[in-house]
C-alpha cells in the first residue's frame, strides 16, 4: 500500500498529518513539495482527486497570491495552476493521497477519513489537542 503526503516541515498541520499517518501504522513517501514540486499533470490530478477545485489547494495567506491578483473574479484555474507550479509556495498542504482517496489535510484530522488502517494508539496535536484516545478512537 502507498500512502504519499505532500509535506512541508515547517508546517504544524502538515506535522500532524505526518504523524496520524505513522500512528496508523504506515510510512508514507514524504515528498517535499517545496523542494520537488510536483509537474502539471501531477498538480492537476492532485486537484481533481482532492474534487474542492483549484483555489481549495491554494495558500491565499501568501503575499504573493495578492501579487498576482489570484483572488480576483477574472482571474481563471489555468492562471493559478501556473502561478502554483512557478511558486510551489501557493499550494496548500498537506495533500494526501491513499488507496482510499485524495484530500488536502487542513484541519489534520481530515486524513483519518482516507487512512485505509486505524490509529494504533492514542494521539494529541502539537498545540495538546487530542484527537484519538487511549482506546484509538476519533475524539
Amino acid at each position: 500500500m502507498t500512502i504519499t503526503i505532500y509535506h512541508n516541515p515547517k508546517c504544524g498541520t502538515s506535522r500532524n498529518t505526518l504523524a496520524m499517518i505513522r500512528n496508523s501504522g504506515e510510512e508514507p513517501e514524504v515528498i517535499l513539495y517545496l523542494q520537488t514540486p510536483p509537474d502539471r499533470a501531477t498538480l492537476e490530478r492532485l486537484i481533481a482527486a482532492n474534487g474542492e477545485g483549484v483555489r481549495a489547494i491554494m495558500r491565499e495567506k501568501e503575499a504573493i497570491f495578492t501579487e498576482l491578483g489570484l483572488g480576483a473574479d477574472g482571474c481563471t484555474d489555468e492562471a493559478r495552476i501556473a502561478a502554483m507550479l512557478a511558486h510551489p509556495i501557493l499550494i496548500n498542504r498537506p495533500i494526501v493521497v491513499t488507496p482510499l482517496g485524495t484530500r488536502l489535510c487542513r484541519p489534520s484530522e481530515r486524513v483519518l477519513d482516507i487512512l485505509p488502517n486505524p490509529q494504533k494508539g492514542p494521539f494529541t496535536k502539537e498545540d495538546g489537542e487530542v484527537v484519538i484516545n487511549a482506546q484509538g478512537q476519533r475524539v
